[in-house]
């Protein structure tokens, strides 16, 4: 059986977290440990990825040496949270949420979709890595929601554009033309997709559910707005 011993180096990394209560330093610049990521709950995870966004928000973000950070890490890692974001350009994760090296997985793909590769790839960064967060980071303008709306085909890419059809059929009675031309529709359904993938990667992943009814776990929404960087948790 697959454990995390075959994923992650049994030494500790250098440097520690400092906390308050359980909660991160907003001004640190260390590494996690094992010992460190064990003791944060999903909450604490969800409370620093909320303090990232506003310090990038006020242009009060960490100034850490990111090279020292990559000798930290060199011997195993430990992030707190697993972000599944869009490919979108505009929204690199590690930056709008104000964290460094070794502090997150990120899994992009176009549409911020929950497919199979993706949800194995959850799978790994919780149960044998030890995130204890998982956040479905959808974005405003979001190409690929408009390229579904307007059923776009394209290869590869239109097999994975049918996986945001059922957000835009849950809002089939929505006002206005239902094309990528209705900046509130494209919103609506960019909003629901973040949702349901979400919730699909419970639905998909016994593993993932087994971990949430644990309290080992949390998975949320999110939406990201291009015009400010603010990230809006979907609660």
């Amino acid at each position: 059986m697959l454990s995390r011993r075959h994923f992650c180096c049994a030494g500790a990394l250098a440097g520690t977290t400092m906390f308050f209560g359980r909660a991160f330093a907003a001004d640190s610049c260390t590494t996690l440990t094992r010992e460190r990521q064990a003791a944060l709950s999903p909450d604490d995870a969800l409370t620093e990825l909320r303090a990232g966004n506003e310090r990038f928000l006020t242009q009060n973000m960490r100034n850490c040496d990111l090279l020292g950070q990559v000798r930290a890490t060199a011997g195993g890692q430990y992030p707190f949270a697993l972000v599944i974001g869009c490919i979108d350009s505009r929204v690199p994760p590690e930056l709008v949420f104000d964290q460094r090296i070794g502090d997150i997985f990120s899994a992009r793909i176009a549409g911020n979709v929950a497919e199979d590769d993706v949800v194995g790839s959850a799978e790994f960064a919780t149960k044998l890595a030890g995130a204890r967060l998982i956040v479905v980071l959808g974005h405003s303008e979001c190409g690929a929601v408009k390229g579904a709306i307007d059923g776009v085909t394209l290869g590869k890419l239109t097999h994975l554009l049918q996986r945001i059809k059922p957000a835009i059929e849950a809002h089939g009675n929505a006002p206005g033309e239902h094309n990528s031309k209705n900046k509130d529709f494209v919103q609506q359904v960019a909003t629901t997709n973040a949702r349901l993938a979400a919730q699909s990667l419970q639905q998909d992943s016994q593993i993932l559910r087994d971990l949430v009814t644990q309290g080992e776990l949390k998975i949320v929404a999110a939406m990201h707005d291009v015009t400010s960087g603010r990230i809006t948790f979907l609660q």
